[in-house]
């Protein structure tokens, strides 16, 4: 028996995976959402960004776009309870920080 091959995943937007008019409304839901980052975290292989717990509606908007056109991320969501901050990370499998920061989603 063999082991699969691994693949580095390739860091890269896919910019057909959401329509131009999609496009326009992620790109506008993710500069509010980021505007309303409490603290920025380093982690190993990307970034954790701590969000009022009333932006939860436009986190999922943020990763259902997000992961079409960038389908190495992982998301990772913490939620306080009684409506407290949400904590999302963003990593991959290798470090995505360069990639994000590029990206410029945490004022970095």
């Amino acid at each position: 028996m063999t082991s699969p091959e691994y693949h580095e995943p390739i860091l890269a937007c896919d910019m057909q995976a959401i329509s131009p008019e999609q496009r326009s409304a992620h790109r506008a839901n993710t500069e509010r959402l980021f505007a309303l980052s409490q603290q920025v975290r380093e982690l190993p292989t990307g970034y954790a960004v701590c969000l009022p717990g009333s932006a939860l509606e436009a986190v999922a908007s943020f990763i259902r776009y997000e992961r079409l056109c960038c389908p190495f991320l992982r998301f990772t969501l913490e939620i306080e309870p009684e409506q407290g901050p949400i904590l999302l990370s963003l990593t991959s499998s290798v470090d995505v920080k360069p990639f994000l920061r590029a990206e410029g989603l945490f004022g970095l």
